[in-house]
Formats: structure tokens, sequence, C-alpha cells
């Protein structure tokens, strides 16, 4: 049965069993997770419009998905370890790969090109609130360092989709 009927009046449960009000901190970051989730996907179907192979990104943002479940199990108190180090420094491999491949940034990059591209940049920018609910929560470091990773990745996928799709890429003029 798809509902329950117990968050009617306004609460949840944790995974440990407690209930909290649904605007408990808690509940805020690991619903920003689950946006930002959501928007990975459409981020991933938006990929195949894209005019190179663009599978080993896919391939990426599902990883990226399952480790966004697993940060959601975390902040809903499961026990275990969800996120792990090794976690954060693949992001950082793949994101150094990108790096290698994209011109230098030498001024600030506008959120702006590609419906995909964009799409990047609106997954970054919900990374980065789901970031500040989580601090506000007192996340765990790890997971913290992940979204931060996260968050980057997204730029830096931004960047790499824009060149490799041909775009030029705008910056800010002051």
């Amino acid at each position: 049965m798809i509902y329950t009927k117990t968050g009617d009046k306004g609460t949840t449960s944790l995974a440990n069993g407690q209930r909290v009000p649904k605007t408990d901190l808690r509940i805020e970051a690991y619903g920003t997770v689950d946006e930002l989730n959501s928007w990975i996907g459409l981020l991933q179907a938006s990929c195949s419009l894209l005019a190179f192979d663009h599978q080993p990104v896919d391939e990426q943002l599902e990883w990226i998905q399952n480790r966004l479940f697993n940060l959601g199990a975390a902040l809903s108190e499961a026990p275990g370890e969800w996120i792990k180090e090794e976690d954060v420094t693949q992001l950082e491999q793949w994101i150094d790969a990108m790096q290698a491949v994209v011109p230098p940034q030498r001024a600030f990059v506008l959120p702006t090109g590609s419906e995909t591209v964009c799409r990047c940049h609106v997954c970054r920018t919900i990374c980065r609130r789901a970031e500040r609910k989580m601090i506000e929560s007192k996340s765990a470091e790890t997971a913290l360092k992940w979204v931060n990773r996260l968050s980057d990745y997204l730029f830096v996928l931004a960047r790499y989709l824009g060149y490799k799709n041909g775009e030029k890429e705008a910056v800010w003029r002051q």
C-alpha cells in the first residue's frame, strides 16, 4: 500500500523510527537530496540529445543517483556508513578527467548554454542548497565533503558537456 496515513498530521518517521515534524532540518536536507536526484535523472535523460558518446556520463550519473539514495538513508539516520571517503575520491577522479579535457577557466562562467548544460547548473545549485541544509542539520563530515565535491562535479560536467558538444562558453563580463 502506498499510503499509510501516518504523515497526515505533518510528521514523518526517520529510519530509526523516531517521528519528527516534516519541517525538521533532516527532512529538509534529504528532501532536497531527493529533489536533486530527480533533477539528475532529468539531466541524464537530456544527455541523449548530445552529439557525442555520452555513455560514461550516463554511468557516472547513475552511480551518483545511487549515492544520493545512500545519502538520504544517512540523513534519515539509518544505521551504517552510507557515504564513504572512496565515494569522494571517485568524484574527484571524474572531475580531474574532465578538467584535463576542457580549456582552463579564466573567468566566472554564466549558467547558460544548451538545455543539457543548463540542467547541470540547476543540479549544481540544488546540490549547494542540499549542502546548506545538511550543514544546518549537522550532517556527517564525509557526507558533507561528498556533496561539496558533487557540486564541483556538476559545474565541471556543465563545462565538459558544453565543450564536447561544441558550445561557446558564456562568461561574466563586469
